[in-house]
């Protein structure tokens, strides 16, 4: 009974404690300043309010007594422990009592208001509208599972069949079958070829292949159900629109639309502790097929996904996804639940542009990465610290190679060691090309639209060009070198006795590339390609694409690469024959069978004009960079009318043009090789080949002739003559600069016509005469040897 009455207590005081915050935030509202009530000026109005606050004032004041009293009634109710005695509390100390715990709570409940200001309103009707939704969806599929199922055969990558029932059986259940480890480890599946949630009933005989997180597909996946957590962080954080989400190379970002606010780094913490709760409650992925008005009501708040749902949506119905409160549009397919997501981190912000067009809303983006275990979370943390020790901008500023300014943005300024780079790179495809029966050509900058136009660049890709208007015709700066290699080919009529015709050009590119996207030398907007288009007959690509192969694992091995390739077939928006598709890629298959390297398929992903070789590179701390690419062209033959002279005498023969970069861009690949070496170029490529250092005083004049003789000699040589510096010291600096050799001279040396050899990395050779020296450093740098420190 004592319980009983403590808890009746309890509770009418529970019941007071809430009328008094009522009452007290009434007295607050209702209590006027008493500096601005001028006496006998009072309005009806305000009289009447002064005497409802009154009255208000004196039932706060009994309901506090009543409530001293209450406290001091049920204070002997609690049984006194360990034989204690119990003090009687006062009215006035139970008062105390009271404020002390209400200001803890009023704190506590302050600190959740914080919490939840941004949480947005539409959040609960959308859950609304989604459960009842939910509610129809699943009557459906207990429907079918009830009245169509029948039995199914499933046949595993290895050829092993299953059995299962349609509507019933899921992926994962089939994994669970045959190893629980794979089941645990798989992060989605793919039914007849098609990505599949794991958890979403097989509808008929199929193939079935469970992915795990090594493999691309599955990382993509991964990356993309981590940017639901992560926009489900967002929202609740934010209050704002969410936009676009999708997985990228390396991560995945979230964008949305916050009216007058940008994200700081400050709040990641805040962000990541919301994104792990949300993790840690294992929120399953929901997947939902909902007619197209039904989601332009339920998303009705957010003017970019009607955008979406208007502009992209071409069919009746699309797909949604939840995951705990949120709700997306979302093509899928997704991991189980949250949970499997085990280590998340936010890496960066920044702000864009609504699908990057600069007349459109600004976006704040947030970028993220995960993994399925700590421990490789770790690993690309170590991977970042490393590859920002070896970020170009930073090694081409300590070495002074280039700069960017605001008055170019885009377009970088090479200084003189970085123009040796440059130029070095383009002399060496130079000499691959002459190898290689390649022909240089040089082609205007400019040219009419009218050329874009026919080449179809123009109706696509005419706001990421630079066009200006001359005599009332619109020019523009070439973004690419292709149709106007067209224009070369069509100027006079050919025959098959000059195919294949090897066109290639290091002409000046342009393309304006918005200033949100530029970074360093890897977005920029003038850049110059090691570009060739390669006209041909259908019989000669099979050879020619052997040939481009051989030319780029040449060049890669020279720079120490691996790569990767992928063969891309015929899209369904495909233009032109399908008798002349399946031909090309057939032999496109042959010509990479015959190179003897491994290569992947991915099928649909060419270009609508042809199929294509994409090719990636792989740095020195595991990064892969696609820059060559191998692209086979039907359409811009048709659409130049360019045709030759068969042997057949057929004055209409089409040819095919191969698209071929190996470099890609100079300025990205000068990227990608700064952060491939670290700054230790191989010797034959560095901007600093050389430092001739003295003895002493009386070796200067002796030094600065040998580094004469070596710069003659067509060496990147210098000389160190600071004097406030002891030869230890200059040995150092000229390590620290990444001079490949440096050459100590002394009276000995000077006396034996002589430089005393050593590397950067403190190897020394000893003295060796200066012709010696130069007919090892030549030969060194005619065979771009990676270790000529090493051979020397």
């Amino acid at each position: 009974m004592a319980a009983a009455a403590a808890e009746a207590v309890e509770l009418r005081l529970s019941r007071q404690e809430r009328e008094l915050r009522w009452l007290a935030a009434e007295v607050g509202r209702l209590k006027e300043p008493q500096e601005l009530h001028c006496p006998g000026s009072a309005s009806p109005e305000l009289q009447r309010l002064r005497a409802e606050n009154e009255k208000l004032r004196y039932r706060l004041l009994h309901l506090r007594r009543s409530l001293a009293a209450e406290l001091g009634r049920a204070a002997p109710a609690q049984p006194p422990a360990g034989g204690e005695k119990v003090s009687s509390a006062s009215p006035a100390d139970a008062v105390n009592q009271i404020k002390e715990e209400k200001k803890k709570e009023n704190e506590a409940v302050n600190q959740h208001q914080n919490d939840l200001q941004c949480v947005p309103s539409f959040i609960e009707d959308r859950l609304k509208l989604y459960e009842a939704l939910k509610k129809e969806h699943d009557a459906l599929l207990a429907y079918r599972a009830a009245n169509q199922s029948k039995s199914i055969k499933i046949t595993l990558t290895d050829g092993e069949t299953l059995e299962g029932e349609s509507w019933k059986t899921t992926p994962y259940q089939l994994a669970v079958g045959i190893s629980q480890v794979l089941a645990s480890n798989a992060v989605i599946a793919k039914v007849n070829g098609e990505l599949w949630d794991l958890d979403r009933p097989l509808e008929g005989d199929c193939t079935l292949e469970l992915l795990t997180f090594d493999n691309e597909e599955a990382q993509a996946v991964y990356w993309h159900s981590s940017a639901h957590i992560l926009g489900e962080a967002m929202e609740g954080h934010f209050g704002g629109c969410l936009c676009y989400g999708p997985p990228v190379e390396n991560g995945f970002y979230y964008d949305m639309y916050i009216e007058d606010r940008s994200v700081s780094s400050t709040e990641f913490p805040l962000l990541e502790n919301h994104c792990k709760n949300i993790i840690k409650e294992k929120q399953a992925f929901e997947r939902l097929e909902v007619k197209k008005e039904i989601l332009l009501d339920m998303f009705k708040y957010n003017k970019f996904k009607c955008r979406i749902l208007n502009e992209k949506v071409k069919t009746p119905t699309t797909t949604v996804y939840r995951c705990g409160p949120l709700i997306d549009l979302c093509k899928g397919p997704h991991v189980r639940h949250t949970g499997k997501i085990k280590a998340l981190k936010i890496v960066k912000s920044s702000s864009t542009y609504w699908e990057g067009k600069s007349d459109m809303e600004t976006l704040q983006r947030i970028y993220g990465i995960s993994f399925p275990d700590n421990k490789m979370m770790k690993e690309w943390e170590k991977v970042q610290e490393e590859a920002k020790n070896r970020d170009h901008r930073k090694i081409g500023k300590e070495q002074e190679l280039f700069f960017f300014h605001d008055l170019s943005p885009g377009s970088c300024f090479f200084l003189p060691r970085g123009a040796f780079l440059y130029n070095t790179l383009v002399d060496f495809i130079r000499g691959e090309y002459r190898r290689r029966n390649f022909t240089e050509v040089v082609s205007p900058n400019v040219f009419n639209s009218k050329l874009w136009e026919a080449s179809g660049h123009w109706q696509h890709y005419s706001e990421n060009m630079f066009s200006f208007e001359i005599e009332k015709e619109t020019f523009a700066l070439k973004p690419m070198n292709c149709p106007g290699h067209c224009l070369m080919f069509a100027h006079r009529p050919r025959s098959w006795r000059e195919l294949p015709l090897r066109l290639a050009d290091f002409g000046v590119l342009h393309r304006n590339e918005l200033s949100g996207t530029l970074s360093g030398l890897t977005r920029v907007r003038r850049f110059q390609q090691d570009d060739a288009h390669i006209f041909c007959t259908m019989e000669q690509i099979e050879e020619e694409i052997k040939d481009c192969l051989d030319f780029l694992k040449s060049v890669y091995a020279v720079f120490g690469f691996t790569f990767q390739l992928h063969l891309s077939t015929r899209p369904e928006n495909y233009l032109g024959d399908l008798e002349i598709w399946d031909h090309a890629e057939k032999q496109l298959q042959n010509s990479l069978n015959n190179f003897g390297e491994q290569w992947s398929l991915n099928p649909g992903d060419g270009a609508f004009y042809g199929p294509k070789i994409d090719i990636k590179i792989k740095d020195a701390i595991g990064r892969y960079h696609q820059c060559a690419t191998i692209q086979l062209d039907f359409q811009l033959p048709i659409r130049f009318n360019l045709t030759y002279v068969g042997k057949d005498g057929d004055d209409k023969k089409r040819p095919v043009i191969i698209h071929r970069a190996i470099l890609g861009s100079v300025e990205r690949m000068i990227a990608i090789l700064a952060e491939n070496y670290g700054g230790k170029w191989p010797f034959w490529l560095s901007p600093r080949q050389v430092m001739v250092v003295p003895v002493g005083p009386t070796s200067e004049q002796y030094a600065q002739q040998v580094c004469n003789q070596f710069f003659e000699a067509g060496f990147m040589s210098d000389v160190d003559l600071d004097q406030s510096c002891t030869l230890n010291k200059k040995i150092r600096n000229a390590q620290l600069a990444q001079y490949n050799f440096i050459l100590v001279v002394g009276e000995k040396e000077k006396a034996n016509n002589a430089v005393n050899v050593r590397t950067r990395d403190n190897k020394v050779h000893g003295e060796i005469s200066i012709s010696s020296t130069i007919e090892k450093l030549k030969k060194f740098k005619t065979s771009q040897i990676a270790n000529a420190e090493e051979e020397f």
